[in-house]
C-alpha cells in the first residue's frame, strides 16, 4: 500500500494559467469582429462602441459580488462557473443574434455572459494560486499574469490567420473554436487541488479592509496600473494607424500585439529572475519607464520613436497589476478574496477611466491622439509617487 500521494499543485497552476488565456479570450476577441457585426446586422457604430463597456461594467459588478459572496460559496464552484460562463457566452456570441428578435441584444447577452466568466477568474486565479505552497509567490504571480498576454497575443494572431484562411463570414465557427478552451478547463478546475487563502472567518471584512491605510495605497497603485496599461493598449492600434499611414490590419498586429508580447516579456522576465530584483523598486523603475514611453509616443515628432514608445510601454506596465497584487498579499496576509476582488475592481475602474479620458484629452484637441496619450502620463507619475509612499510606511512599520 502507498501513502496518500501529495497534491499535483502545478495542474492547479495549469489551470489557472488557462484560465488567463480565456480571460484574454473574452476580452479581445469581439473587438476583432466590431465592423463586422455593424455590417451584417445594420448596427450602428455607436452602439458598436457599448460592447466593450458592457464588458468592463460587468467584471466590476462580478468583483463587488465576489468580495462579498465567494468565500461563502467556495473557490472551486466560483472558478468552474466562471469557465462554464466564459464557454457558453462565446458559443452564444455565435447563435444568439441571430435567434433573437434584435440581434444587438443577443450580442449583448453573450458579452455579459462571457463578461462574468471573465470578471470570475480575474479574481480568483490569483488567490488559488497565492494559496498553493510555491516557494517565491512573487515570481509565479508574475508568471501567471504572463499567461494573459500570450493568450491575447494568440487571440488576435490566430483569429486573424483563421479570418484570411477561411473568411471573416465564419467568424461564428471561430467564436465556438475559442470556447473550447474555457470547457476544457471546466475539467482542470473540477479535479485540481485548491487550497483557501484563508482559513474561514479568519479572512479581513470589507470595513476592515477601508481602514487600512496600506489597503488604500494598494488601490491607487491597482487604479494606476490598469490606467497606465489600457490608455496605451486601447489606443495602440488607432495611433499607429494615424501616425504610421498603415492599413488597419497591420495596426491591429503592429500595435496591440507587440505591446502584448513586450508586457508579456516583462512578466516572464520577473518571473524568472525576480528573486535578484526587489520588487517595490523594479516596479518604481518600470513607472519611470512607463512615463519616458508615453512621453516619446506624445511628444516625438518621428514616427518609428513613437511607435517604440508604444510597444515598450507594454513591457513597462507588465509588472504593475502582478506586483501590486504581490506586495498586498505580502503586506496585508489575512486580506483574503474581498481584498482581491477590490483590488481587481480598482484595476478595472483604472482601465476604464484612463482610456476614457485619453479619448476626451484628444478630441478637445482637436482630435489629437498624442495629446491625449501625453494627458495619459499622469498615470505612471502617480504610480511612482504612492510606490515611494508605500516604502516610507514599510520602513516605519520596521522601525
Amino acid at each position: 500500500m502507498t501513502g496518500t500521494s501529495k497534491p499535483n499543485y502545478k495542474k492547479t497552476l495549469r489551470a489557472c494559467y488557462l484560465g488567463f488565456i480565456t480571460q484574454a479570450i473574452a476580452a479581445n476577441f469581439a473587438p476583432l469582429i466590431f465592423l463586422k457585426l455593424h455590417h451584417d446586422y445594420q448596427i450602428p457604430l455607436g452602439l458598436i462602441a457599448l460592447i466593450p463597456t458592457a464588458f468592463f461594467f460587468t467584471q466590476l459588478i462580478v468583483d463587488i459580488f465576489c468580495a462579498k459572496f465567494v468565500d461563502k460559496i467556495g473557490y472551486r464552484v466560483s472558478i468552474v462557473t466562471s469557465e462554464v460562463f466564459s464557454a457558453v457566452g462565446l458559443i452564444a456570441l455565435a447563435f444568439l443574434p441571430d435567434l433573437l428578435p434584435s440581434a444587438f441584444l443577443g450580442i449583448m447577452i453573450s458579452v455579459v455572459l462571457y463578461a462574468i466568466g471573465s470578471g470570475l477568474i480575474e479574481v480568483l486565479c490569483s488567490p488559488i494560486v497565492e494559496a498553493c505552497p510555491f516557494e517565491n509567490k512573487e515570481k509565479t504571480m508574475s508568471l501567471l499574469h504572463s499567461f494573459y498576454c500570450w493568450g491575447w497575443l494568440g487571440v488576435t494572431v490566430i483569429s486573424s490567420l483563421l479570418f484570411t484562411t477561411f473568411g471573416i463570414d465564419n467568424w461564428k465557427y471561430i467564436a465556438c473554436f475559442w470556447s473550447l478552451i474555457p470547457l476544457y478547463n471546466i475539467y482542470n478546475f473540477a479535479t485540481c487541488p485548491i487550497e483557501k487563502l484563508v482559513d474561514s472567518g479568519k479572512g479581513m471584512t470589507i470595513l476592515q479592509l477601508f481602514r487600512s491605510p496600506l489597503f488604500w495605497v494598494a488601490v491607487v497603485l491597482m487604479v494606476c496600473s490598469g490606467a497606465s496599461e489600457l490608455s496605451m493598449a486601447q489606443w495602440a492600434s488607432a495611433f499607429v494607424e494615424s501616425g504610421l499611414g498603415l492599413s488597419k490590419t497591420v495596426c491591429d498586429l503592429a500595435g496591440p500585439c507587440l505591446f502584448a508580447v513586450t508586457m508579456g516579456i516583462c512578466r516572464v522576465f520577473y518571473g524568472k529572475f525576480g528573486e535578484k530584483v526587489e520588487l517595490t523598486k523594479f516596479m518604481i523603475g518600470s513607472g519611470i519607464l512607463c512615463l519616458i514611453c508615453y512621453i516619446m509616443a506624445s511628444l516625438s515628432h518621428n514616427a518609428i520613436v513613437a511607435l517604440v514608445g508604444c510597444v515598450m510601454c507594454g513591457f513597462s506596465v507588465g509588472i504593475m497589476w502582478p506586483g501590486t497584487l504581490s506586495i498586498s498579499s505580502k503586506k496585508i496576509p489575512t486580506g483574503g478574496t474581498a481584498m482581491f476582488a477590490l483590488l481587481a475592481m480598482a484595476g478595472d475602474l483604472g482601465g476604464s477611466i484612463g482610456p476614457s479620458a485619453v479619448g476626451m484629452i484628444s478630441q478637445k484637441a482637436g482630435d489629437n491622439l498624442q495629446q491625449g496619450l501625453f494627458f495619459g502620463g499622469i498615470f505612471p507619475v502617480l504610480l511612482v509617487v504612492f510606490l515611494i509612499i508605500l516604502k516610507f510606511m514599510k520602513e516605519k512599520e520596521s522601525k
